[in-house]
């Protein structure tokens, strides 16, 4: 029989029913094959749908119009952006600029080149170009808009945050140019919430440019104390900790486009505000003031404070001759006699500010220097170098590596002081002495003992001038007799001369 006649059209497969003629299945049609077309999942080539599929043919050819209408509106719109001279805009300087290319002209590899060798800071898509052949560092910077790293390390230091804030906030370099890194190590007390408290109430939020703040510890079991501090049996594990911390500040803080950095101690009391200027305008590549730090009276009111800023000696030299290879010398203890001069007893109260000496040690209370000079490998060391370590030892490498060292014997900041054991001792009896009550002359409510006391008082003096009057005569009528003796002297003199005379033939 030619065809065979199925009860319903559901009966049949999908792709057969399609054939279907009046409840009558032709054998001589050949099903085609499922399609990979689906509906409303995403599987094999091609994606349809449900919705569109079920849409009435007339209204699927007016969906397809509008689709094809908005395709056509954004590549024209890609279009006329692609040919705008504002497309791909390029950051250089001191990301404060802006400089606009054209589109194909930034897909040129040789004028890309030019772009590069003329900009300090170039942003091209995803990529930062910096010339640092332009990082250098100018002597009058703050003109020239060279950005600075302000580099402060901090362990214990909340009793001097507040200070420290103040100080930071009166400099007078362009805060915009100034990027702040601290360096929290090692601290046990509110070190970290007072800097962040601090730095969130003043204006250098605000006016300042990059604040970051990083966290490492170095393992530091040395106190905060000033004898602790300072103690000669524990300077060279001290030097090179601190080392180390000031490395590692350096190298996570320290960006392409600085030209300078600054290294200050959060305990300065007291220094000009134009200090950066002060030091920049001589344009070396290491410089440092004079630190001296005020005393009391009792003590001699002011005393030098960095003797880790000198001049190399011989009497050094032969020293370290004489030492192991990882023991460090440390200025202004008797263990060490090195004979060096130091950059605090050059000074002179009415020298003139500007006058530089040359260093080889340096002390690291305020240290400027060019970023190239870091960049070019120079360090903290945090080790016994040359029998040297940290700042010392810096400058000793920077000399070595050719760049200058200089300090301003007669350009004086001011160290805050801090009391030794000895200098407490001694407060401590000062004040002591200070809460004794005063001696009290006798008081006596008894009128004929006042008048006893007077009166005896009026009879001493009588006495004494009696006792003077009569010592006065005694002495007139000595001096009288003595004259008389010698009148009668001379007289019986000048007789016997005169009968000599008369009795000779």
């Amino acid at each position: 029989m030619a065809f065979e006649r199925f009860k319903v059209k559901s009966d049949l497969p999908r792709y057969e029913a399609a054939s279907y003629i009046s409840g009558v299945n032709n054998d001589s049609f050949k099903p085609r094959k499922p399609s990979n077309v689906t509906t409303g999942r995403l599987f094999g080539k091609i994606y349809i749908p449900k919705w569109y599929k079920d849409m009435p043919r007339n209204q699927k050819r007016l969906t397809e119009r509008w689709m094809l209408i908005i395709l056509g509106i954004f590549a024209l719109w890609r279009l006329i952006l692609m040919r705008s001279s504002d497309y791909g805009q390029i950051e250089y300087g001191n990301n404060y600029n802006s400089y606009s290319q054209n589109f194909n002209d930034i897909l040129s590899w040789q004028k890309l080149k030019n772009q590069i060798a003329n900009f300090d800071d170039n942003q091209v898509g995803v990529s930062q170009h910096y010339n640092l052949n332009n990082f250098d560092g100018d002597k009058n910077g703050w003109e020239l808009k060279n950005r600075l790293l302000l580099c402060i390390p901090l362990r214990n230091a909340a009793p001097v945050i507040n200070m420290m804030i103040s100080h930071l906030e009166n400099l007078t370099y362009p805060h915009e140019l100034i990027d702040l890194a601290f360096l929290v190590s090692d601290s046990d007390d509110s070190t970290a919430v007072d800097l962040e408290l601090n730095l969130r109430r003043s204006s250098i939020s605000r006016t300042y440019g990059n604040i970051e703040i990083f966290y490492k510890d170095f393992g530091q079991a040395i106190g905060q104390g000033f004898d602790d501090r300072h103690g000669v049996a524990v300077q060279g594990i001290r030097r090179k900790l601190m080392g180390r911390a000031r490395n590692w500040l350096t190298s996570v803080a320290l960006k392409p486009y600085h030209s300078w950095v600054y290294w200050r101690d959060a305990d300065i009391e007291t220094s000009p505000p134009t200090i950066i200027e002060d030091l920049m305008k001589h344009g070396r590549d290491v410089i440092v003031p004079n630190v001296w730090r005020p005393l009391p009276e009792w003590l001699g009111n002011e005393q030098p404070y960095d003797l880790n800023t000198w001049q190399e000696s011989e009497a050094a030299l032969e020293l370290a001759k004489t030492l192991n290879e990882d023991d460090v010398i440390v200025e202004g203890y008797a263990e060490y006699p090195t004979w060096r001069p130091h950059l605090a007893y050059f000074r002179d109260v009415n020298g003139n500010p500007d006058e530089m000496y040359d260093m080889d040690g340096i002390g690291g209370v305020s240290i400027l220097a060019r970023a190239k000079v870091f960049r070019n490998g120079a360090m903290f060391p945090g080790f016994a170098l040359w029998n040297h370590a940290e700042t010392e030892g810096f400058g000793k490498l920077c000399r070595k590596m050719g760049f200058s060292v200089n300090g301003l014997p007669h350009y004086t900041i001011w160290h805050l002081y801090e009391p030794s054991e000895d200098d407490l001792k001694k407060m401590k009896e000062m004040e002591e002495e200070k809460k004794k009550p005063p001696k009290v002359e006798k008081q006596t409510n008894n009128k004929d003992e006042l008048l006893e006391e007077k009166f005896q008082d009026v009879s001493r003096e009588v006495a004494q001038e009696e006792a003077l009057k009569v010592a006065i005569e005694e002495q007139e009528e000595a001096r009288q007799e003595h004259e008389q003796v010698l009148n009668n002297q001379l007289k019986d003199e000048k007789d016997a001369s005169f009968f000599s005379k008369e009795r000779s033939p």
